[in-house]
């Protein structure tokens, strides 16, 4: 997930607004290249352009969306770590499938989010790999699991800070090939814990009821120990 602060309440997704239209209705092969060429070498009029340009959003968002919606089917049906969170959340009485995990266009930085009442969101432009889509979900799931279990009121800093360690923790996003492939070198001799708190710290700053950097960073320390050992349903830290 991105070092940027993930909301992990988030009411609504904001993206541009586009038309309604079946991508297989609109320019393709051939002709889609044609205009392609005449867009990149000013052929177009303004009117013509401003239309390109629309299609092509439309293209790239639905091909962000297929490939998401391909990638998170595979993951909830072949992830070890997303099945075992899909059968613990069950046993307390929650329900994660296809219909509570939405891919979607998000204009905030962030790989996804959890929103108590309607369920996950994947973030299709910005999850780049199926190993990503697949610790965003998981990290996602720690939210929802804590959620179900413990009635986690999402203003409450400690509240927040506390699952923020654990999804960090025990998603798989904090292992040491993540850290290298980010290229957080400096940071992999702090290793896993170091991770995991950082990315907290910056989840815990864009809660609402969170003034600045400072409370963030203590009231992450105040709950660390805890948070960080509790691995439920986990017997361990495995990712």
């Amino acid at each position: 997930m991105s070092d940027k602060p993930t909301e992990t309440v988030s009411e609504t997704v904001a993206s541009p607004a586009l038309p309604v239209v079946n991508p297989s209705s609109l320019p393709s092969g051939f002709e889609w290249w044609r205009q392609t060429m005449a867009y990149k070498t000013g052929f177009m009029s303004e009117q013509e352009s401003a239309k390109y340009e629309q299609d092509r959003l439309i293209k790239e968002r639905y091909a962000e969306c297929l490939s998401c919606e391909k990638n998170k089917q595979w993951v909830m049906a072949y992830s070890p770590t997303v099945r075992f969170m899909k059968d613990q959340i069950e046993k307390i009485g929650g329900d994660v499938s296809s219909t509570n995990v939405f891919c979607d266009h998000c204009d905030d930085f962030k790989a996804g989010g959890f929103h108590p009442k309607y369920g996950i969101l994947i973030c299709q432009n910005h999850v780049t790999s199926r190993s990503h889509l697949e610790d965003t979900l998981a990290h996602e799931m720690v939210h929802y699991y804590d959620n179900t279990k413990f009635r986690v009121d999402w203003m409450n800093l400690r509240h927040h800070a506390c699952s923020e360690i654990r999804a960090s923790t025990l998603s798989g996003e904090c292992r040491m090939m993540n850290e290298l492939m980010k290229g957080k070198l400096a940071r992999l001799t702090r290793g896993h814990q170091e991770c995991a708190k950082r990315r907290a710290i910056l989840s815990v700053m864009a809660n609402p009821s969170c003034r600045d950097e400072t409370q963030a960073t203590q009231v992450v320390n105040e709950v660390w120990d805890s948070c960080f050992n509790d691995t439920r349903p986990f017997d361990t830290i495995y990712r």
